[in-house]
Parts: structure tokens; C-alpha cells; sequence
């Protein structure tokens, strides 16, 4: 039975309906391996249920996802990490494979592991007090599952800038990049969500996943494979460990790096 993650479906007028996949890891929603687990799981359950005709992934009222949960991967060597690689990319995507729409209704934050997991999501709505970014480089890491699709949303001298300098981004800043669709009330965050989803519920199901298969496409297995390679090597480095060790204990932006 999962415990962190969970997948309901909002019952309507319609034969076929909306559910939502939520993250609950309270304070923060972490990504741990086990949380990413149930994400990919449920994400599965809801692309093989043909009474879902559309999917909003949520955290809660305070936060979507602070991110990757550093104290596991700071246990982590390069064997180990280059065995959790391909699992871990393969939830940070699981979105991206659940041929109904899906959108993200983002509260709080969106960072790290976080953010690349809504990056798989066709939609991403977001409260206007929201925070998003991958401070991934601050640990001396890179996202693992989000650059194509980053890339592909905001260009690449953009997506650039976030990933070298592990920025947070804020609502205006976001929606100009195209990061996110829609801003709102941070109270009206999980209710825009479900009007989006809403609209699919009457809609052509087979249509609408042949649509986002063609979307999808554009992210190849050859560029997921250099992810997985490059991301497991960092764990080698010096700069790694003293950045995983440096966030850990003061926040990400205090380690001093060495380069090797």
C-alpha cells in the first residue's frame, strides 16, 4: 500500500472523469525514492483506468514539491547512483507517459525533482506566491529528467540560465518564460486545475493520446541516456559531496567548490 502518494478518482456526471494524484510527504512533499516509486505507480494505474479521462497532480495548500531529498542522495556512490538512475528519471517522467492531459496545480514550490516532474505534465498552474527552480547545481548535481522538456518550453538560452545558476524563479517571471500556463489566487490553484481537466471529460480519449504521443516524441531515448550517464558520474566529485553536504546543513548557495 502507498504511503505518500495517492490517486482518487472525482466522481461526476460524466462516465468518464477526472482523477487527482497527490503527494503527501508533509512538511516539504521530498522526492524520496520511495515517494517517486508511488508517483510512477499510481501515474500507471491512472494511464491503464479508462474512467479517467484527465489527471491533476497536486502536493497541498502550502507546497507542490521542495524537491529531491538530498539526505538519500547524499548517501549515494557513483554504483549506487548509477543503479537509481534509470528509476528515478523514469518517475520524474512518469507524466509525460499517461496518455490523458495532466496538470500540475502547483502551490508553494516547485524546485528540483519537483519541478521536473510537473515539467511532464501537458499544463502547470501556479499561485501567484509560488517559487520554481532547479537549484540542482547548488549540490553540485544537474536535473536528471527535465532538460529536454525545459528546453523545448522556454528555449535554450533560458533554460541555461536556470539550470548554470539554480535560480528561483517567481509567477510573472515564470509565466513570461512559458514555464507555467496560468497564474492565480494561491487559493484557487487546485480548483483552475480541475476546470482544465474537466474539459476531457466528454472528449475523444484515443485522439487526445495519439496528440501527446506526437508531443512526446521529441524527447529521445539517446538524450535520457547521457542524463542518467552524466548525472551518476557527479557522484565522484568533490564538488558534489561538498555541495550535497553544504545544502544539507546551510542551505543551498554556501558551498565552495574546488571543480574536480
Amino acid at each position: 500500500m502507498a504511503e505518500f502518494v495517492t490517486l482518487d478518482v472525482v466522481e461526476g456526471d460524466a462516465a468518464r472523469d477526472v482523477a487527482v494524484l497527490r503527494i503527501d510527504r508533509a512538511p516539504l512533499n521530498l522526492l524520496s525514492t520511495d515517494v517517486l516509486r508511488e508517483i510512477r505507480a499510481a501515474a500507471e494505474r491512472a494511464a491503464a483506468d479508462e474512467r479517467i479521462a484527465a489527471l491533476v497532480v497536486y502536493g497541498d495548500e502550502r507546497v507542490f514539491s521542495a524537491g529531491d531529498d538530498l539526505a538519500e542522495l547524499a548517501a549515494l556512490d557513483r554504483a549506487g547512483a548509477e543503479a537509481m538512475a534509470a528509476d528515478i528519471q523514469a518517475a520524474l517522467g512518469a507524466l509525460a507517459r499517461v496518455p490523458q492531459p495532466t496538470v500540475a496545480a502547483i502551490t508553494g514550490y516547485a524546485l528540483g525533482g519537483g519541478l521536473e516532474l510537473a515539467l511532464g505534465a501537458d499544463r502547470r498552474i501556479i499561485g501567484d506566491n509560488v517559487k520554481l527552480g532547479l537549484p540542482q547545481i547548488k549540490a553540485g548535481l544537474i536535473p536528471l529528467a527535465g532538460l529536454a522538456r525545459l528546453t523545448r518550453l522556454i528555449g535554450a538560452g533560458a533554460a541555461r540560465d536556470l539550470v548554470y545558476t539554480g535560480r528561483f524563479v517567481e509567477h510573472a517571471e515564470a509565466l513570461s518564460l512559458g514555464l507555467v500556463d496560468e497564474v492565480v489566487a494561491p487559493d484557487e490553484v487546485f480548483a483552475a486545475a480541475l476546470r482544465w481537466a474537466r474539459q476531457f471529460v466528454d472528449g475523444p480519449a484515443r485522439a487526445l493520446a495519439a496528440a501527446k504521443a506526437v508531443f512526446e516524441a521529441a524527447d529521445t531515448a539517446e538524450a535520457g541516456a547521457s542524463a542518467r550517464a552524466r548525472w551518476a558520474a557527479l557522484f565522484d566529485t568533490e564538488d558534489r559531496r561538498t555541495g550535497t553536504e553544504s545544502v544539507l546543513a546551510d542551505g543551498p548557495g554556501s558551498a565552495v567548490f574546488v571543480g574536480r
